[in-house]
């Protein structure tokens, strides 16, 4: 399915990208679901797919986790079934993802996929991260408030919830629908009657994330191995005092490990570029060998990109799944980096390079592409 979505992006981004929550009524038009409800059980069964189950009976509030062998003990209200990075599973579902690619790569995250009874919900909640919501069969309402200080609370262990809010958005949600709400919007959902939901969320990295795996790169690459010095030590009063300008030093040291562009650059490629999700990997038996490429490529054989698959450039590097790669060719790193299905007419001329047709078969043998159909 070529999901075309109706929205004036350069005008989206002025008025409400991380400023403003918005419908989009009818963002999508003669919206067709990409996946229904028995396969989202049926990918919720699956040991790598996360996926959980959230209940709200007689004021008590239930979730429990996948993978689920059996719906059986679920009555026809008040619950709802939210299965992550559907992208990675199911491949309709993620052309879904593509008609946001005018917002920047490293920024999308994953496609989450929620299925609900009437009354079916998580509660109002907050989110960290930019969310478009898309609306599937069914209907389902939605309330946002405004962004204010909000206290938390745990009705069950793994579930974060805010107190009750006033309105800003009260919308009843149609199929193609979309709801975008910035970071920090409290919002509350709950279906009307049997609804489907697609979540497309973004990536924001904390300053806790960031720093600790910057720190693991640190490590593995031998870094700041040099030492806090002091050739002129100051006197103090008092043995016991450190002094403003030792602090400072000790602090420039350690941002001296991190001011090396090179080093830096590399580690954001290798940490951005990987799923925060299970991948559907599944390297194809036997392997190709290079010559086996080209003859799929010229019998017009599509190469299509795993789904969840992140392949990110920062200047001539690409990374994919948290590893760089290499090519004698540029331009094949950028086709690979741009287009989600290549095909002979992108590769053009680089395939008479066999270290170009090579380095394509390891990616393929590797499950990162495939030939499509297979």
């Amino acid at each position: 399915m070529d999901y075309q979505l109706d929205l004036n992006w350069p005008d989206f981004i002025q008025r409400y990208w991380q400023k403003r929550p918005v419908v989009l009524k009818r963002g999508f038009k003669n919206f067709i679901d990409p996946i229904s409800p028995d396969e989202l059980a049926g990918l919720a069964m699956e040991n790598e797919v996360d996926s959980r189950l959230v209940s709200h009976q007689d004021g008590k509030w239930q979730v429990s986790h996948g993978p689920f062998e059996s719906y059986d003990h679920l009555g026809e209200s008040n619950w709802s079934l939210l299965v992550q990075a559907v992208n990675n599973w199911h491949e309709p579902s993620a052309a879904l993802m593509r008609p946001f690619r005018f917002l920047p790569d490293w920024r999308i995250d994953d496609l989450m996929v929620s299925f609900a009874v009437p009354g079916g919900g998580v509660g109002p909640h907050l989110d960290q991260y930019d969310v478009f919501i898309i609306q599937g069969t069914g209907r389902r309402r939605w309330r946002v408030g405004e962004k204010i200080p909000m206290k938390q609370h745990c009705p069950h262990p793994d579930l974060l919830q805010v107190e009750p809010f006033d309105a800003i958005i009260d919308e009843e949600m149609e199929p193609g629908d979309i709801l975008y709400i910035p970071p920090g919007f409290p919002h509350e959902g709950y279906s009307l009657e049997n609804a489907i939901n697609y979540s497309v969320g973004f990536r924001a990295p904390s300053g806790r994330e960031l720093i600790s795996s910057f720190a693991d790169y640190a490590l593995a690459n031998e870094l700041g191995s040099y030492r806090f010095t002091d050739p002129d030590v100051p006197s103090r009063d008092c043995p016991a005092q450190i002094l403003p300008q030792e602090l400072e030093g000790i602090r420039q040291v350690m941002l001296d490990v991190i001011n090396q562009p090179t080093h830096f650059a590399h580690w954001f490629g290798e940490f951005i570029s990987q799923s925060r999700h299970e991948l559907d990997v599944a390297p194809p038996e036997p392997p190709y060998q290079p010559d086996e490429i080209y003859d799929a490529l010229q019998q017009g054989d599509v190469l299509s990109r795993l789904g969840g698959l992140r392949v990110l450039t920062i200047g001539d590097a690409v990374y994919v799944n948290g590893e760089r790669i290499e090519c004698s060719h540029p331009d094949v790193l950028t086709v690979l980096a741009h287009h989600q299905e290549i095909t002979l007419e992108e590769l053009g001329d680089a395939l008479d390079d066999p270290s170009v047709l090579a380095q394509i078969a390891a990616l393929v043998n590797a499950g990162y592409w495939y030939f499509s159909g297979e």
